[in-house]
């Protein structure tokens, strides 16, 4: 019994959808969908049918582009509506979400807690001579400006970083209670924004490094004992290794980003990234990173 991931589906793409179709079985594994699944209600149900056909339990967290409100599907369905209208999805499927229990894991690599969350982010991954007030202004000199500023509402919070905000504290919460009940039990700890800003690595946009995360988190896979932290949204899929904790980032990202992969031979099944077992960590806890977009 394996525990597998993948994110940044992004099935609005048909590119994405037949691949998806591909997705083989793994009837006593175990898979984490970490985030931007699609837009739409659609989305979700076809992901969460094919993941739970093929995968004995599914988890997911939430990305940017489930958080979307489209004037084409649930318009009226703002920020925390539209998470919750989410989480009413997967549940239906029997999927985990951030908003149910954590999961005790005994398969191999076992045990350990599966932890799925959301914390959003709050615009601090950015240089301390570029202040919050002007940050937007600062990406903006590049031309890079997040779809999120129009699509991703925060009501009824005031602001995306006060969404954030309060989304940190409450997981914070969450986690050190699950480390609590489960002494000695390692966390796998699945969010769509990566926990580190030094992780983010885009060289081609790199200050949308503003929408990639928050600084609060940032020693969260060693405060609560983590032995993988699985991540998405860079579309910049790897392996890294931080104080004897694994960092993965699992997207399979646009069809532009990965098409090639896939002319080559290699198709969503080999896609799939092993978060349990997984590989021993290395002397000393540290590595260099490991590129992993071919798998």
């Amino acid at each position: 019994m394996k525990l597998y991931a993948i994110g940044d589906l992004h099935l609005s793409y048909e590119y994405n959808r037949k691949a998806l179709e591909e997705l083989e079985p793994h009837l006593q594994d175990g898979l984490i969908l970490c985030g931007d699944i699609g837009e739409t209600a659609e989305h979700l149900e076809l992901a969460f049918a094919a993941a739970t056909r093929n995968f004995k339990q599914v988890f997911w967290c939430p990305g940017n582009h489930e958080l979307y409100s489209l004037q084409s599907s649930r318009p009226d369905l703002r920020g925390e509506d539209k998470y919750q209208h989410c989480v009413a999805i997967a549940r239906q499927h029997g999927v985990h979400t951030p908003e149910d229990p954590f999961v005790r894991w005994d398969g191999e690599g076992g045990p350990a807690i599966i932890a799925p969350i959301f914390t959003l982010y709050d615009y601090s991954f950015r240089p301390a001579t570029v202040t919050r007030e002007n940050a937007l202004r600062w990406a903006e000199e590049t031309d890079t400006v997040a779809t999120d500023e129009f699509l991703l509402h925060p009501d009824p919070h005031p602001s995306r970083d006060a969404w954030c905000a309060a989304l940190v504290q409450r997981f914070e919460t969450r986690l050190a209670e699950a480390v609590a009940a489960n002494p000695g039990v390692p966390l796998v700890i699945a969010n769509h924004w990566p926990l580190r800003e030094d992780l983010v690595y885009i060289p081609r946009v790199p200050r949308f490094s503003l929408w990639c995360g928050t600084k609060a988190t940032e020693d969260w896979h060693t405060r609560f004992g983590a032995k993988v932290v699985v991540s998405g949204h860079l579309h910049v899929p790897r392996t890294d290794w931080k104080a004897g904790v694994r960092f993965e980032e699992v997207s399979l990202g646009y069809p532009k980003q990965w098409s090639d992969v896939k002319t080559a031979g290699k198709d969503i099944n080999d896609l799939l990234r092993e978060i349990l077992p997984g590989p021993s960590p290395p002397p000393g806890g540290e590595a260099e990173m490991k590129w992993r977009r071919w798998g």
